[in-house]
This record gives C-alpha cells, structure tokens and sequence, in this order.
C-alpha cells in the first residue's frame, strides 16, 4: 500500500520529471492575452483549437525580440517547460519567439515603421548644404563602402573633408554600435552624417531596422543620409534619416556637386555677367553723357557762359558787319566824290554866275528902285508874267511901283523883230 505524499512532494517531483524530460521544446500555437509587465517580461497564451498553455518570456530574453506579440498572431515558441510547484502550474518558458508563415523580420520591420511614423519620426526633415565642406560617415573601416565614398568625393568634389567614424554594421551589438557612433559623429560639427554599409542580406543589414538606430538618427542636429544597401533595400533608417540614398556611392553624388558641372556653370554665368555688366555700364554710360548734356544746358553758370558766348559772338558779328559796312559805304563815297567831283564844280560855278545874273537883273528890276519911264511890269492871276503870254480877251495887270492898272486884252499883234 503507498504511503501518502504532500501535495508540495508531488509538485515537486512532476517539476523534476517535466523539467528534466522537456528541456527543448518547440511550440505553435495563436498568442493570447499577451501581456507586457514594467519589468520587461512578457506574459502570454499559446493555444490552439483543443488547448491552451501559458507562456513567459523573461527580460533577458525579450530584448531579443524583434516583433511585438499582439492577439491572434500565430507564432512558434522556442524554450522548455518549466513548472511552478507552490501552485503546481506549468508553463513554457520561451527563449525564443518566430513568427509562423510570415517572417518574424518582415514583420517586425513593420510594426517598427508603423510606430515610428506614428510618433512622427519621418517628418521634418533637414535640409541639407549644397557645399558641405565636412562629412562625417559611420560605417565599417574594413567594408568596401567607405572606400567606395573615397573616391567618389574625391572626383566629385575634392574641397570635402570626409571623417570616418567606425562602428559595427551587422552582428551582435551592431545596432548598438552604429547608435554611439551616430551621437560621436554628431559631436563633430559636420556639414553632413551619412550612415551606411554595403549590400547584404536582411539578416545583415537588420541593425540598421533597430529603433536605438532610429532613436539616435532622429536626436541628431546634423543632418543624416541613410546609405544601406542596395537600391531595392529599404531599412527603418532610411525613413527617420533627412535623405535615403541608394548606396552608399550614391549618397556621395546626391550630397556632393560636381566640379566639372559646377565649373562650366560659372563659366557660363560669368560669361553672362559680362554681357550683363557690359550692356548695364554702356547704358549707364549713355544717360550719364545724356544728364551731363541736360547738366551744361540747364546750370546756371553754364547758361551765362553760354549767353556770354552768344552776346560776344554778336558783338563781334556786329563789328565786322558795321565795319564792312563803313568801308565799303567809304569807298562808295571817295568813288562818287572822284566821279562827281568835277561836275559839282561845274555846277558849283554855273550856279554861282547864275545867281550873280539873277541878282543883276533883280537889281535892276526891283520895285523898290526908281522905276524907268514906259516900263511896266504885267501880272497875270497874280504873277509875273511876258506880254507874249497875254492872249485876246484876257484880264491882266500893269503894275509900276507907284501905280496898278488893270486891262483887258482886245486886240493881239505879234511884231516881228
């Protein structure tokens, strides 16, 4: 007959036969309940159509986790059944967690993204220089991709400084690593951060999904370039960064002018400015000679000068002509003088003998005189007049100074003489 046992006695031992007999145990089943505590464990159910049993997945294993457990998600649980004897309950205690048919990976990428861009991790973005002359680039000093950036910023733009800050980039502790050197790089006061590897597989480049990678580019003052991969690889921080490149090549060439393109720019706006510069100081140069022009006109001293000018220019005209003038009328004078200068003497002397024979002749015939006997002097419509002019029937005088006699003409005889 068996002796009786404590309840404590039998728990006990079925903790000893379950732990030892599943010590790996491998579980699907839909997540129920799921539950995280404050202290970073999280609390579950796994069941399925018939059954169900609890789960727990404690601290140290959880930050492994790379998804959020929700209601009704259809995972597969890694661990080993563990049973808590004070209560003589069982449970799964999960070391590791995979989602079933879709990639816990894909999934995790995504629950991430939706919580990021939520929180407004993907708006305003930097802007970046356009002639960045520092910039500091977080990646692996052995991997191809620095050497890549190198060159390519040394064709491209050879007045750059690059600065390497090393750092992980896939493996344990790579997300860590890249967060710290994203903070160090930040520190440099650089124009630029670009953050970036090579391509790889999504197991590789997963770091660059972790949201301590996305926290750190998101804190930074300096803008960041996300440079992952290749151009069909997209990780969370290509989304938190100011700009995605494709790869990191290409994060050189967005970044980075040109120098040869830049150069046939200024060639071609210099030439530009010196047409411009040309055609402006011409203009300039005709309305300046046009105001000085409407300066002379216009200025009171110069508008005296120049009616001083034309006063002068009178005067002298004036001179040359009254002098023309005068010598010619001269020399027309001295002409008429020496080309009448005998006839007026001529004249001169005829008038003077007439005149002597006129006062003759008044002398004799004035009135005043004694008057000779038989002479008369005959007064036609009171004038002188010859008897010769006195025609038959006319009315005259006959006047002496003593006496006028007045007559009328009966008879006319001419005597011959």
């Amino acid at each position: 007959m068996l002796k009786p046992q404590s309840v404590a006695e039998l728990n006990y031992q079925v903790q000893a036969l379950l732990e030892s007999t599943f010590l790996h145990v491998k579980v699907q089943g839909e997540v129920s309940r799921p539950t995280y505590h404050t202290a970073g464990h999280i609390y579950f159910t796994l069941k399925d159509a018939e059954s169900s049993i609890s789960c727990v997945m404690f601290r140290g294993n959880a930050r492994g986790l790379k998804f959020q457990l929700e209601e009704g998600m259809d995972i597969i649980v890694n661990g080993s059944v563990s049973v808590y004897a004070p209560r003589g309950s069982y449970q799964i205690n999960c070391v590791y967690i995979e989602l079933s048919g879709e990639g816990a990976l894909a999934k995790a990428y995504e629950q991430l993204k939706a919580k990021l861009a939520k929180n407004g991790y993907f708006d305003n973005k930097k802007r970046l220089p356009k002639f960045p002359s520092s910039i500091a680039v977080v990646t692996s000093p052995t991997g191809a991709a620095w050497h890549d950036m190198l060159q390519v910023a040394n064709k491209r733009w050879p007045l750059a400084k690059l600065f390497l800050v090393p750092s992980l980039v896939q493996g344990e502790g790579a997300a860590s690593s890249i967060a710290q050197s994203i903070v160090k790089a930040d520190l440099l006061n650089c124009d630029v951060i670009v953050v970036g590897r090579g391509g790889g597989s999504i197991e590789d480049l997963w770091a660059f999904n972790e949201e301590i990678v996305a926290q750190a580019i998101f804190d930074a003052k300096t803008p960041i370039v996300s440079a992952v991969g290749h151009e069909i690889d997209y990780v969370i921080s290509d989304f938190v960064a100011d700009l995605r490149a494709p790869t990191p090549s290409a994060a050189m060439e967005l970044i980075l002018p040109e120098q040869n393109e830049l150069k046939q720019t200024i060639d071609f706006k210099m030439t530009q400015f010196i047409g411009m510069a040309r055609k402006i100081l011409s203009q300039k140069t005709e309305r300046l000679n046009y105001l000085q022009e409407l300066y002379k006109r216009d200025s009171f001293k110069d508008r005296i000068k120049l009616q001083t000018a034309q006063l002068e220019a009178l005067r002298n005209l004036f001179n040359n002509v009254f002098q023309n003038l005068l010598l010619r009328k001269t020399q027309i004078l001295k002409e008429l003088i020496a080309s009448f200068g005998v006839k007026i003497s001529s004249t001169i002397n005829l008038k003077e003998n007439l005149l002597k024979s006129f006062q003759n002749t008044y002398a004799l015939q004035e009135p005043t005189k004694e008057s000779k006997e038989g002479f008369a002097q005959v007064v036609k419509d009171s004038k002188k007049t010859a008897l010769e002019n006195i025609n038959e029937g006319d009315d005259f005088e006959l006047q002496t100074p003593k006496v006028k006699l007045s007559v009328k003409a009966f008879k006319k005889t001419v005597l011959n003489s």
